[in-house]
């Protein structure tokens, strides 16, 4: 008999919401999970260089047609809050970190709509936070394209909205995140204390990831890889000490394997021509969201890195996202209440300075 993932018409059982949590047991901040701004998509729309994402172009047909299937079903979640917050209570989340659809940062657009999206786009976050304050804090998009506009639209938002942080793709249309016009991004991030969730949105070069949604299985965390790599060896982490800096999908597979760029640095000058460090002692100033799927790979990044080093996410709505974080966090068996407690909320809220009520779990 072939294996089937699931006999047709049957309920898929990844899909959001997830199981029932009652509020309250724990402070729960989810830090990953997206909003769609319909208005910013339609000022891009048929503009080829703005909506040109490496999980299209080398995805093969079957994989574009589900992801089409995919969009239209999570539509009214990425876009209605009533249907959010009606999820939200169902699993259990007190507080959604919400950044933009990971497609919306729009960086291969010109800088004037990289920036005019933008705009659409963080007054849209607010908007939702300024409904609901109680339950959502956000994290806006700039245009890296446009370093100077970006930093303009930096201060908007920490200055006029609020925001405690951004949300940036892995590369900016190609270009790695250690390249020197970007320098000055972060340091004014870091200026202002403001928190970085770093999001792939596919990587560049995938032309062997055409089949079985390879683009996103390997190709989401590996960029996150690449440019973690360029942010340690090209010396953004060791020139800006103070980033709060939060990599999505657990941090991508450089946590996991992360002996072989110390092997590096010892073994080859050209390894550590901007590092002061071992590159490892740059990794350890860096906090990973928990969509690792298994509880090893969670008490991994516990033992690894510090349980305050490591968020609540679940990557809501997308189809690859946790959809049972809190069972996933209390089911590890190698934490102990006090990990659990950091890592459901307590580091979010810290991170983003979020105030936690005197009764908070």
């Amino acid at each position: 008999m072939l294996f089937k993932c699931l006999p047709p018409g049957a309920p898929i059982p990844g899909r959001f919401p997830g199981p029932v949590h009652a509020r309250g047991k724990w402070l729960t901040v989810d830090i990953h999970c997206h909003v769609l701004t319909p208005q910013a998509a339609e000022m891009v729309a048929g503009n080829a260089a703005a909506t040109r994402h490496p999980r299209e172009v080398y995805a093969n047909e079957r994989t574009r047609e589900v992801n089409r299937q995919q969009a239209e079903r999570n539509r009214i979640q990425s876009t209605s809050v009533e249907k959010r917050l009606e999820d939200m209570d169902r699993m259990g989340i007190d507080i959604q970190a919400i950044s933009p659809s990971p497609n919306q940062t729009y960086y291969s657009a010109d800088p004037e709509l990289g920036i005019a999206t933008a705009r659409i786009v963080n007054d849209n976050l607010a908007e939702i936070v300024g409904r609901h304050p109680d339950r959502f804090t956000a994290l806006g998009t700039v245009p890296f394209q446009a370093p100077d506009l970006a930093i303009a639209e930096l201060d908007r938002l920490h200055k006029s909205l609020g925001f405690r942080g951004i949300e940036i793709a892995t590369n900016v249309a190609g270009e790695d995140l250690s390249a020197e016009r970007f320098r000055k991004i972060f340091a004014r991030v870091e200026e202002l204390g403001m928190l970085i969730f770093m999001h792939p949105t596919g990587f560049p070069e995938a032309r062997r990831f055409a089949d079985h949604y390879l683009v996103n299985v390997i190709g989401n965390p590996l960029d996150s890889t690449v440019a973690v790599h360029h942010l340690i060896f090209g010396g953004v982490l060791h020139a800006h000490p103070n980033l709060k800096l939060v990599i999505a999908h657990g941090g991508g597979y450089l946590p996991a394997y992360s002996g072989r760029i110390d092997h590096a640095a010892s073994a080859r000058p050209d390894c550590c021509e901007q590092i002061h460090r071992m590159p490892t002692e740059y990794l350890k100033q860096l906090y990973f969201d928990t969509i690792v799927f298994t509880h090893h790979q969670l008490e991994y990044l516990v033992d690894q890195y510090g349980a305050d080093h490591v968020l609540m996410g679940t990557d809501y709505p997308a189809d690859m996202g946790e959809v049972d974080p809190i069972g996933f966090v209390e089911g590890a068996a190698g934490l102990d209440d006090a990990e659990r407690r950091a890592i459901l909320g307590r580091n979010a809220a810290r991170l983003l300075n979020i105030e936690i009520p005197a009764a908070a779990g």
